[in-house]
């Protein structure tokens, strides 16, 4: 099977340009759509906006033949076969997810249709999301033989997402009839056979001819509470491994040592049993506090969702004091800060912890020097350069001459620092690691007063443990 289908996706944000040049990758025909005139015209001469591996290479190869970048959703819905919607749904002030962009959308592809088409939900959006999109286009005079409505959750990672798409762990595909089924299982037939595997460019990941990714067929409710409920686990693993990590540190425990014990057992796995400041980004805070609200509509007490929130918020406090810990007093220190990303590997500052801890040591009197591999033009957006927060070229410049040096963000480069010139360019050589990227014995031997999570640490910090008691 060597089907070529063409395919709109809606929205070019993290989730919709990595799928428009992806999808085109494995050899469909793509649009990319957006009302956003300036990025669209940005996309079209090849500048991307976000910071993702793979992605410039991918959308060189493809631009401007297999994929293009519009602002005409009209044109592209009625040249499309099947539409991915890919737009925004923000936390609302309720916790809910706002859908008024996926309502929208809705609206205008309904006025569009004038023949068989399959919408999409490639948004994370709510149990029963699809019922809604339904109503909105038979409200719209479309008939309900023109259309399916289907789910198609992504589980990218920021930083690897292309990666993530092209070597899926699994492809969920929700709909309630054959007819989109087949429709959505012929758009991944390159991966779910092998095929693009195969082909000479491929890009290198876990997945191969003979191990395909794996496609897996469910209801559309069934789908739309898969990445809700994947995320919520994921979100919990974090903040279970973040409260053992606080208990390692009262009994004198490494807690890298208990993650590994725990992450060995095959029923548990070691992925995100990773202790630091807490979890943070654009799906995680918004997906668990999402899903439960959509528990409390429907009469479940999802408490234990309000408990890993809690335990995040109070990781990142946690932290702080932490940080005061070590300096007794924060007016007039100067800090420098590596990491503004809310991760490793990526531009995206939404919901950062660093992002939070900076403007709370701004407004304790710091002065902090901050530095990041990518994400640094985002924070300016936030956090625009002033007398007390400056931003540096490198690691080295941030630390010079400071108080103390605090981790923000796991970037690869920054556990490769060379230990010896640091410790000459802080003024007092004291590193406060939110990440857990440097070896405590190491650290000794190299002559700093070493502060991690979870871990035991100097005799400064088992002697300052009194002082993150205070409120």
């Amino acid at each position: 099977m060597n089907e070529q289908i063409t395919i709109a996706v809606v929205g070019s944000g993290y989730v919709g340009l990595v799928a428009a040049v992806c999808f085109a990758e494995i050899g469909h025909r793509v649009i990319c759509v957006d009302n956003d005139e300036s990025k669209i015209a940005q996309l079209r001469d090849g500048k991307i906006p976000i910071h993702e591996e793979y992605l410039p290479e991918l959308l060189d190869r493809h631009r401007n033949t297999s994929v293009e970048f519009s602002t005409d959703l009209h044109s592209a819905t009625q040249r499309a076969q099947v539409i991915f919607v890919a737009v925004g749904t923000p936390q609302s002030q309720t916790g809910s997810a706002d859908l008024s962009y996926v309502d929208a959308v809705a609206s205008q592809i309904a006025r569009s249709i004038t023949e068989y088409k399959v919408i999409v939900e490639k948004s994370t959006v709510p149990v029963y999301t699809n019922e809604w999109i339904t109503r909105v286009i038979e409200r719209n005079g479309v008939p309900r033989e023109l259309f399916d409505v289907a789910s198609n959750p992504e589980f990218l990672r920021e930083g690897t997402a292309v990666v993530d798409f092209l070597h899926a762990d699994r492809v969920v595909i929700g709909v309630d009839s054959e007819r989109a089924g087949n429709l959505l299982r012929a758009v991944y037939e390159p991966l779910n056979s092998g095929r693009y595997y195969q082909s000479v460019n491929a890009v290198p990941g876990e997945r191969s001819a003979t191990e395909p990714s794996p496609l897996l067929q469910t209801s559309t409710k069934a789908a739309e509470l898969i990445k809700h409920a994947s995320n919520a686990f994921l979100a919990m693993k974090i903040s279970f491994i973040n409260v053992v990590s606080n208990i390692c540190e009262a009994v004198g425990a490494d807690v890298e040592q208990v993650s590994k014990g725990i992450g060995s057992d095959g029923r548990i796995g070691p992925k995100f049993l990773k202790a630091g400041i807490g979890y943070g980004g654009s799906c995680f805070p918004k997906d668990v506090a999402a899903f439960r609200y959509v528990a409390e509509q429907i009469g479940v007490d999802f408490g234990l969702l309000r408990e890993v929130e809690k335990i995040n918020t109070e990781q990142r406090k946690r932290f702080f004091r932490k940080v005061r810990s070590a300096l007794w007093t924060f007016r007039g220190k100067k800090l420098g800060v590596l990491g503004l990303a809310f991760k490793g590997g990526t531009d995206d500052i939404r919901e950062s912890p660093a992002i939070d801890l900076i403007a709370d040591l701004l407004n304790e009197g710091c002065f902090i020097s901050a530095y990041d591999p990518f994400a640094i033009e985002r924070t300016k957006k936030v956090l625009p350069p002033s007398g007390a927060l400056s931003y540096a070229k490198d690691a080295y410049e941030a630390a010079s001459d400071a108080d103390a040096l605090l981790i923000l963000t796991d970037w690869q480069e920054f556990s490769e620092i060379d230990l010896d010139r640091l410790h000459y360019t802080l003024r007092y050589p004291v590193v406060i690691d939110g990440r857990n990227l440097f070896d405590p014995a190491t650290m000794a031997v190299k002559g700093f007063t070493y502060l991690s999570i979870g871990r035991p640490g100097t005799a400064h910090q088992r002697d300052s443990a009194l002082l993150q008691k205070l409120p």
